[in-house]
C-alpha cells in the first residue's frame, strides 16, 4: 500500500505568537534588520488538515470554520484600506512547507529499491491543504509561520516520512524565522533576523488578552517606517540585545517584572500607520492591564493581565468600549501537534 493511500487525512495544529520583546538593531548586508527578541507562543492556534491526492498536485483552501479568512491592508502610499486574499498558490506558507517536504522526502527514498512488479509505482505526494485560520492576518503574530509548521506536522504523518520535530524546523527554518518557532512553541529568545532560536526553560502561566486590529499592515512597510523615523530623528540604530531580567520575568512567569520590561521597537512606527492603536493601548491600560504592547510588526496589540480572571474581565471592557474582538490566551503555549489521522479501509473511514 502507497503511503498516501494510508490515511485518508491528517489534521495538526500550531500556535501564534507574540513578541514581549523586541528590539530592532541596524540593516544588514542582506537588506534585513539585526533583531533581538523574545517570542512567546499563545494559545491561539492555526490549524491544517492535509487529505493525500493521487496526482502530484498541492492545493490550499480556507475553511469556512475559520475566524480569520481575509484582511484589508493598509496601503503606505494612500493610507487607504486595501482588501487582500490570502494566496492560495506558491506564495502561501503552508503550500511551500508542502513542496519543501515533498522533496526532502522523496530526496530520503531515492535510494529504495523499486523494480516492476505490481505495487511498486512510485508513491504520490499531492495533497489537499485545508486551513482554519483562527489567528489574525497581517497581524503580527505569525499566523502563516503557524500554518507552515502545522502543514509540516501534518505532511509528515500523512506521507510517513519519519521526520523528528527538529529536522521539521531545519526545513521550516527555509521558509521564515517564526516557522521553527511555531513548531516548537514555548518561549525562546531569537537573533539574528530572529531565525537563531534560544528556547527558555519556564514554568507558570501569563496570562494575556488579545485585540486584532480591523487592518492589516505590511511588515517590511513597518521597518522602512522605523529606518525612516530614525533618520529624521538622527538616531543611529545600535546592536540589540535583550535584558536578561526579561528573560528571568518570561522563565518564571513574573508578570510584575515583566510588565515594566516590555517593550516594542516596531510599536511607533506601527502606531505612526495606524494611530487609532495609541487610544486602544490607552484604554486598556485605563482598565487595569498591567501592561500593552504592539505584537511584533503589528497591528495586533496585547495586554498583559493579573490572572486568568483579570483577563476575562478585561477582554470583556475592551469589547464593550472599544467594540474590538478581544480574546484572553495563556502563554506559553506549546507547539505545532498532531491531532487527528483518519484511516482508511474497506468500510469507510474511521479514526486511527
Amino acid at each position: 500500500m502507497r503511503d498516501s493511500q494510508l490515511f485518508g487525512h491528517v489534521t495538526a495544529e500550531a500556535p501564534g505568537k507574540v513578541n514581549l520583546s523586541l528590539r530592532v538593531g541596524p540593516v544588514r548586508a542582506d537588506g534585513y534588520h539585526e533583531v533581538a527578541t523574545l517570542y512567546c507562543a499563545v494559545s491561539m492556534y492555526e490549524r491544517v488538515t492535509a487529505s493525500p491526492r493521487e496526482d502530484e498536485a498541492i492545493t490550499v483552501s480556507i475553511s469556512e470554520r475559520s475566524v480569520f479568512s481575509g484582511v484589508d491592508l493598509l496601503d503606505e502610499s494612500t493610507g487607504e484600506r486595501v482588501p487582500a486574499e490570502i494566496p492560495l498558490d506558491e506564495r502561501n506558507l503552508a503550500y511551500r512547507a508542502a513542496a519543501l517536504l515533498r522533496d526532502r522526502v522523496r530526496q530520503q527514498r531515492e535510494g529504495v529499491l523499486s523494480g516492476p512488479w505490481l505495487g511498486s509505482e512510485p508513491p504520490s505526494y499531492g495533497v489537499d491543504l485545508s486551513l482554519v485560520k483562527n489567528v489574525p492576518v497581517a497581524g503580527g503574530m505569525g499566523g502563516g509561520s503557524a500554518d507552515a509548521a502545522a502543514t509540516l506536522v501534518a505532511c509528515s504523518a500523512l506521507w510517513n516520512a519519519g521526520l523528528s520535530k527538529e529536522q521539521l524546523a531545519e526545513i521550516g527554518a527555509e521558509l521564515g524565522a517564526d516557522v521553527p518557532f511555531a513548531l516548537m512553541g514555548g518561549a525562546a529568545a531569537g537573533q539574528g533576523v530572529g531565525d537563531e532560536l534560544s528556547p527558555l526553560l519556564h514554568r507558570g502561566t501569563l496570562h494575556l488578552v488579545i485585540a486584532p486590529a480591523s487592518v492589516g499592515l505590511s511588515t517590511p512597510g513597518v521597518y522602512r517606517t522605523l529606518d525612516s523615523m530614525r533618520e529624521q530623528a538622527g538616531v543611529r540604530a545600535e546592536d540589540p540585545d535583550l535584558d536578561p531580567d526579561l528573560v528571568r520575568a518570561v522563565s518564571q512567569a513574573d508578570a510584575e517584572t515583566l510588565s515594566a520590561l516590555m517593550v516594542n521597537d516596531l510599536q511607533a512606527p506601527a502606531v505612526s500607520q495606524l494611530p487609532e492603536l495609541d487610544d486602544l493601548l490607552d484604554l486598556g491600560l485605563s482598565e487595569g492591564a498591567m501592561q500593552g504592547i504592539v505584537s511584533g510588526s503589528g497591528p495586533t496589540v496585547f495586554f498583559l493581565a493579573h490572572d486568568a480572571a483579570h483577563a476575562s474581565q478585561l477582554a470583556t471592557s475592551l469589547e464593550e468600549r472599544a467594540e474590538v474582538w478581544a480574546l484572553p490566551v495563556t502563554a506559553p503555549a506549546g507547539g505545532a501537534r498532531l491531532l487527528t489521522q483518519k484511516q482508511r479501509s474497506a468500510g469507510g473511514a474511521h479514526a486511527s
